[in-house]
């Protein structure tokens, strides 16, 4: 339609370049695309970024909304409003953007669209008359929707200025040409040649090499020299190699200008970029040597996906979910070939301690822990607290039931509920984050056949009761397994664990003991039997204390097996644990 991909280039999830998103179906990284479009006899240059819909990937829509003038809201015709569409769309709000309401897949037989419109109204306060109805499959209403974008969206604000100012909404990694940038330019101009400095680390000095345009793929910029001017989107290639030199959310400014501008931009990084870890996890390679390569590989990756932070003194990863948390190891495995193992999720807790001896050491009364592993002394221990979230669940009315019971199972706490039209509930919930970070999305689809979807937004902490709760293997602390769980929680998550170890776990030739305990207490138990040869199969009658002699020589050496056997747990049984 606007001649960007040729006919015969045209494939499905065509701006879905990870093989993640391939193999999974759904989209985890924004995606930019600069296209042409003619209207009224007038060219005009749009720039468009395809963004994920899954609540785990919400800070590539946050990022995205962080140069943009407008968004369009898409909504599912068949599946009606998402929890997430809701928590965009505030987003947008926030930001102060133009928002045009749109209606996908309406050549669908099962599209309700009448029931949609009304969510719409009921919801966002969207008019049948303002909404538009397209299928992005058969092209009908694209055109008018290109229309409604140059028509409803204004454009950049032209700001007349001869200094460069340039927010970095992306960048990657790649061989040979160092750190590339995704950038927005808000004013001024930027042209090969030029000598920018990015205003996080205002030493460093780069050149700029390359200009290009995402059309959709890198285009080189026309003009001699090249220039992006304000209100372009851009591709620089500017010899960056050191990954600490420009984050996402820095400025790019001249370096003559760079004294004057970076000390009002220095500690102006756009607050829509910046994302707090809701899930934490610790991560190994499944080979001890490949340690620093691994290191290598993930700074490479987080240039790519900067709500992952990383701390290597604990080696602890921190995103925003489970699907986040797989997707971003399968990339280090897809993209780097850097297999990888990780331990339990988790989520930080606080905690309050007591002993004038204990405050000073640890340099404060409250603590945030992260790791089962940096939980102190029990007995030092005042108060314990557990991260909160509100949650927001769209459903059918008639499967309230199984999700009430879903919720009140995951120590959900009802806030308000009401019908969005005539069949569809909106359900708010308060809930303890390390209940749904697992696997709550997969029950909530299944309590609905599907039909329910699922946001979250942080609530602060509440008081609670935890424990730490740890993992033998033969008397042998498994320390990757351990965690922080609520008390109520303790018996049922360590027999869950010890019975899927039991049967994940390769059978050895002694016996193996797993246990959960807390402190010297054991809450669970599970055994796996050793493999037994029959070394009687040679006598053939005689004395019975040479059959008891043998029989009890495979003892003793089993005894001393079990001693100092070492159990390896490979990845795959970690994963296989990780899954309730």
């Amino acid at each position: 339609m606007t001649g960007t991909v040729a006919k015969d280039q045209l494939e499905e999830q065509f701006l879905d370049n990870l093989q993640v998103e391939r193999e999974r179906g759904i989209t985890v990284k924004a995606q930019t695309c600069s296209l042409f479009w003619n209207y009224k006899n007038e060219e005009y240059l749009l720039n468009l970024i395809d963004t994920p819909g899954h609540v785990d990937f919400s800070y590539e829509v946050w990022r995205s909304l962080s140069a943009c003038e407008g968004a369009i809201l898409l909504v599912d015709a068949n599946s009606g409003v998402q929890a997430q569409t809701i928590a965009h769309f505030n987003h947008a709000l926030l930001s102060d953007l133009v928002i045009i309401p749109v209606l996908n897949k309406i050549d669908l037989k099962n599209a309700d669209i009448e029931s949609t419109l009304q969510q719409l109204k009921k919801l966002f306060e969207f008019t049948p008359e303002e909404t538009l109805k397209v299928s992005a499959k058969t092209g009908l209403g694209v055109e008018t929707l290109l229309n409604e974008i140059v028509e409803r969206i204004p454009p950049p604000p032209e700001i007349k200025s001869d200094q460069l100012k340039a927010v970095v909404f992306d960048l990657w990694f790649e061989k040979f040409k160092g750190i590339i940038l995704l950038i927005r330019v808000i004013e001024g101009q930027i042209k090969i040649g030029d000598r920018i400095r990015a205003s996080s680390h205002t030493d460093k000095v780069h050149t700029v090499k390359e200009l290009n345009v995402l059309h959709p793929y890198q285009k080189p910029i026309g003009g001699n020299p090249p220039t992006l001017y304000a209100g372009q989107v851009g591709v620089v290639v500017a010899n960056i190699n050191d990954n600490a030199d420009v984050t996402i959310g820095d400025y790019l400014v001249h370096d003559d200008d760079a004294d004057e501008l970076l000390k009002d931009l220095k500690e102006s990084k756009t607050k829509s970029l910046k994302s707090n870890p809701m899930v934490f996890a610790s991560i190994y390679p499944c080979e001890k040597a490949n340690f620093n390569d691994l290191k290598k590989n993930l700074q490479k990756l987080l240039l790519n996906d900067c709500s992952v932070q990383m701390s290597q003194e604990s080696h602890i990863v921190l995103g925003n979910g489970l699907l986040h948390m797989e997707v971003f190891c399968q990339r280090l495995d897809d993209e780097f070939d850097a297999p990888v193992v990780i331990t339990a999720p988790s989520v930080p807790y606080k905690i309050k301690i007591k002993g004038e001896k204990n405050i000073k050491q640890y340099k404060s009364d409250e603590l945030i822990i992260t790791n089962a592993s940096q939980l102190p002394n029990p007995l030092i221990i005042t108060n314990y607290y557990e991260p909160m979230v509100k949650g927001t669940i769209i459903t059918p009315d008639g499967f309230l039931n199984s999700i009430t019971s879903l919720c009140m199972d995951r120590r959900g706490e009802q806030i308000n509920s009401y019908y969005i039209d005539n069949s569809r509930l909106l359900l708010e919930y308060k809930f303890p984050l390390n209940e749904i970070i697992i696997d709550f999305y997969d029950h909530l689809k299944s309590a609905s056949s599907g039909y329910a979807s699922f946001d979250y937004e942080d609530a602060g902490f509440a008081e609670t009761n935890l424990v730490k709760l740890e993992f033998r293997l033969n008397d042998k602390p498994v320390e990757e397994l351990s965690m922080i769980v609520h008390y109520k929680r303790a018996r049922e998550q360590g027999r869950s664990i010890c019975t899927k170890l039991q049967e994940h776990l390769t059978r050895q030739q002694f016996k193996i003991k797993i246990q959960a305990v807390i402190g010297s207490k054991v809450v669970a138990r599970a055994d796996i039997r050793p493999y037994r040869k029959d070394v009687t199969a040679k006598l053939y009658g005689g004395d019975a204390t040479r059959r008891m002699k043998l029989l009890e020589r495979q003892k003793e050496g089993k005894l001393r097996l079990r001693r100092i056997g070492n159990i390896d747990i490979d990845p795959e049984t970690f994963i296989n644990v990780l899954k309730r």
